[in-house]
C-alpha cells in the first residue's frame, strides 16, 4: 500500500492508496483542495468540516450531473458504436464513484 500526504486548505492529510495510484490520488486531492479554496474565497474559513462537506456536495453534484447526461445520451443512442461508447463512459463514471467512496472510507480511518 502506498501512502501520500494531501494538502487541503493548508492542512496535511495522510492517505493510503493502492500501489501505483499515488499520482491519481494526488490529482484528486488537488481537485478537492481547489473546491475548498473556492468556498474559502466566497464564505471564508467557516470550519474544516463544513468546507469539506461543501466540497463533497459540489463534487457529488457534478457526478450526478455527469450520470444524468450519460443516461440522457444512452436513451438517445441510435447506433451500436454510440451505445458502446456511452456504456464505456457510464462504466468509467461508476468506477470513479467507487474509487471516491473508497478514498472517503480511507480518510475516515486516517
Amino acid at each position: 500500500m502506498g501512502q501520500i500526504s494531501l494538502m487541503v486548505n493548508g492542512r496535511p492529510f495522510a492517505v493510503t492508496c493502492d500501489d501505483g495510484q499515488e499520482a491519481r490520488i494526488r490529482r484528486l486531492g488537488e481537485y478537492v483542495d481547489a473546491k475548498v479554496a473556492e468556498f474559502v474565497r466566497s464564505v471564508g474559513q467557516v470550519g474544516e468540516a463544513r468546507l469539506l462537506l461543501l466540497a463533497a456536495l459540489v463534487i457529488a453534484d457534478e457526478l450526478a450531473d455527469a450520470n444524468e447526461a450519460l443516461r440522457l445520451e444512452r436513451s438517445g443512442a441510435h447506433d451500436a458504436a454510440t451505445g458502446t461508447a456511452v456504456d464505456a463512459a457510464a462504466n468509467g463514471i461508476h468506477g470513479l464513484a467507487q474509487r471516491v467512496e473508497a478514498i472517503a472510507a480511507r480518510l475516515e480511518t486516517s
